[in-house]
C-alpha cells in the first residue's frame, strides 16, 4: 500500500466535520470536484469504503471512524509543535490573531489596539469578531479577550476587572407611572437569537413577561442603538452604556449578571515576544479603563 500522508487524514477529517463535499471543499480551499477526486482514490488506496453516501450526507464507516481518530491525534500534535514554536520567537513581530466580541472590540479594544499598533509596528493583528469561544489550544486565535466565570484550564493570563451591566433609557425617556422599569408598563428591548442565552438576557427574561418586549435584537451593540431611539429600557454593560450618548442609567449595576473581564492565551505561548507584548500592554490599558468597565463611570 501506498503511505497515507496528513493530507489524507485531513481530508477525512473535514469531510467528516461538514458531512458534505461542498463545504468541506470550502474549508479546504480546494473544489468539489478536486475533493471527490481525492476521495475516491484515497478509498481505492486502502481497498474500503471511508465514507458511506446518503441523502442525508456522508457518514463514516467503521474504517473512516480509525482513520477519524488517528487524525484527531495528528492534528493535535501539529498544533502543540505550532504553540511551541510560536513561543521561540526573539522579536516582536509577526502575526497575532485575537478573538473577541464585538461589544469589546467596538466600545473599549478598538482605540488599545492602535496605540500597540504604534508601540510595536513589527506585529500585525487579525482581530476575529466572535461571541464564540474559540479554541485557542487548536490554535483558533493566540490571544482572548473575553467575559467568563473562570477561563478553562490550559488558558492562562489576566483577569482586568468585573463587568458591570446596568439598565438604561434616554434621558428624554418618560419612566411609567410607578416610576419602575421593571413594573407593568415599561417597554423593554429584549436579547435575541444567539445572545439570548447570555447571562444578561436570561436575567432579563426570567424578570420581565414577554409581552413586556418591545423589540428584540441580536447584538448588545444593537441593543443599545435601540435604547437611543426611545423605544424602550435596555440592559448594556456600563462601558457602553455609559459612553452612549443621551442614555441614562435608570438603575444600579445588577450583581447577578455581572461576570469577569479576562485577557488569555494558551500556556505554551505565554513566552512568545509578541504574545508577551500584547498581554502586557493590551492588560496595561485596560486596567486604566477598569474603573469604567466595573460601572464606576
Amino acid at each position: 500500500m501506498q503511505t497515507m500522508e496528513w493530507d489524507d487524514f485531513r481530508l477525512v477529517k473535514v469531510i467528516a466535520e461538514h458531512r458534505a463535499l461542498g463545504p468541506a471543499a470550502d474549508a479546504l480551499r480546494l473544489n468539489h470536484s478536486t475533493v471527490f477526486r481525492k476521495l475516491n482514490a484515497l478509498e481505492e488506496q486502502i481497498g474500503t469504503r471511508i465514507f458511506e453516501r446518503s441523502r442525508s450526507g456522508y457518514s463514516l464507516t467503521s474504517a473512516g471512524e480509525e482513520m477519524l481518530l488517528v487524525a484527531g491525534q495528528m492534528a493535535e500534535a501539529v498544533f502543540d509543535f505550532e504553540r511551541r514554536v510560536a513561543g521561540m520567537d526573539a522579536r516582536p513581530t509577526g502575526e497575532l490573531r485575537v478573538t473577541t466580541t464585538g461589544t469589546i472590540y467596538g466600545h473599549l479594544l478598538a482605540p488599545i489596539f492602535a496605540g500597540f499598533r504604534e508601540h510595536f509596528p513589527g506585529i500585525t493583528l487579525e482581530v476575529v469578531v466572535d461571541s464564540r469561544a474559540l479554541n485557542l489550544s487548536r490554535r483558533d486565535a493566540d490571544v482572548a479577550i473575553r467575559a467568563a466565570l473562570e477561563p478553562p484550564d490550559a488558558l492562562v493570563g489576566r483577569r482586568i476587572g468585573v463587568i458591570a451591566w446596568a439598565p438604561y433609557a434616554t434621558s428624554s425617556h418618560t419612566m411609567p407611572p410607578d416610576g419602575d422599569p421593571y413594573g407593568k408598563d415599561g417597554n423593554w428591548v429584549g436579547f435575541g437569537d444567539m445572545i439570548s442565552g447570555s447571562a444578561a438576557g436570561r436575567w432579563l427574561q426570567n424578570r420581565l413577561p414577554s409581552n413586556r418586549f418591545v423589540l428584540s435584537v441580536n447584538s448588545v451593540s444593537s441593543i443599545a442603538a435601540s435604547v437611543q431611539s426611545g423605544v424602550g429600557f435596555g440592559i448594556l454593560p456600563c462601558f457602553l452604556g455609559d459612553r452612549t450618548e443621551r442614555l441614562v442609567r435608570i438603575g444600579e449595576p445588577i450583581k447577578d449578571i455581572s461576570s469577569a473581564l479576562w485577557i488569555l492565551t494558551h500556556a505554551d505561548l505565554r513566552r512568545s515576544v509578541r504574545v508577551r507584548a500584547f498581554l502586557d500592554y493590551v492588560g496595561a490599558e485596560l486596567v486604566k479603563r477598569r474603573k469604567l468597565i466595573e460601572g464606576g463611570g
